[in-house]
């Protein structure tokens, strides 16, 4: 698989402002969350990236990642249909090429000291030559943020673990979940969820295409993961679980949790450890 392309949505009116949010990377630089992004994009050797923006944010995020190594498209979101319609205004970008695929109010920190989230999830979508998506672990109190997949546990041509999807449900109750997303090898309790990246073929963008139209008669709102669903009864459609962590900055608290753990991942960590634990004994007094 062929894969050179990155599409970034950003269009959330809610959202909008956390990716340009200042954290301090793993090397100490003050960095955007979308410059870290972006850098972690790169390092799997893709130059072209498309954010879809809501309107007039395009200078706001040119700001924050002016220091970008890759060349830049922007695509605003007039609608508010949905995921699903945000990704779907990149199909002149993509070009009926696969791409990769990230939302840009999570940070992703690997726990593998030689590869990044990124770069673990392309490799085994060029290896295995289908679509793939990132996923991890997730206590069932949690599950009603993200997207939960059903499937098989198999293995990879490279001896890796691969799950082969049968089914995906956006935010399921746990009743949901415990009826329709049991995953073998996982505990009692924990489902397979959305990681935030993902690596899409062109079908996935057809597909979102074909429900643009029928929906902006009736104005229904357009989410991916009924989509990936589909895809994966039309062709191969696969998980990994991601070794790392990924930080949801949209949630309570959300960048203080990120940049504790980007703080932990770098080179200061066992000053930071000794900060945090004297920030907890003064707290007691």
């Amino acid at each position: 698989m062929k894969l050179t392309k990155a599409v970034i949505t950003a269009a959330s009116p809610d959202h909008r402002t956390l990716p340009i949010q200042t954290l301090v990377d793993r090397d100490g630089s003050p960095r955007s969350v979308l410059e870290i992004l972006i850098r972690e994009i790169h390092s799997t050797g893709i130059e072209d990236v498309c954010l879809i923006i809501h309107p007039g944010d395009a200078d706001a995020y040119r700001q924050a990642i002016a220091d970008t190594p890759v060349r830049l498209n922007f695509v605003e979101q007039h609608e508010r249909l949905g995921y699903g319609h945000a990704l779907s205004l990149a199909a002149d970008f993509t070009a009926g090429e696969p791409f990769f695929h990230a939302v840009s109010d999570h940070l992703f920190i690997s726990q593998d000291s030689e590869h990044s989230c990124a770069q673990q999830l392309i490799e085994m979508a060029r290896a295995e030559d289908c679509a793939v998506s990132g996923v991890q672990s997730t206590r069932e109190t949690e599950i009603q943020h993200y997207g939960a997949i059903a499937g098989n546990l198999q293995r990879a041509a490279s001896g890796e673990s691969i799950y082969l999807i049968k089914d995906v449900i956006e935010k399921p109750t746990p009743t949901e979940a415990e009826q329709k997303l049991i995953v073998p090898g996982l505990r009692a309790g924990r489902y397979l969820t959305f990681f935030g990246m993902h690596v899409l073929t062109p079908l996935v963008m057809e597909m979102l295409t074909e429900r643009v139209g029928a929906a902006k008669a009736s104005g229904e709102s357009i989410q991916l993961s009924p989509v990936l669903s589909d895809l994966s009864r039309r062709e191969q459609y696969a998980a990994i679980q991601i070794q790392g962590d990924r930080h949801d900055i949209s949630l309570k608290y959300g960048l203080v949790h990120a940049q504790l753990a980007l703080a932990l991942a770098g080179s200061e960590r066992e000053e930071i450890l000794r900060d945090l634990l004297d920030i907890v004994a003064r707290s007691r007094r």
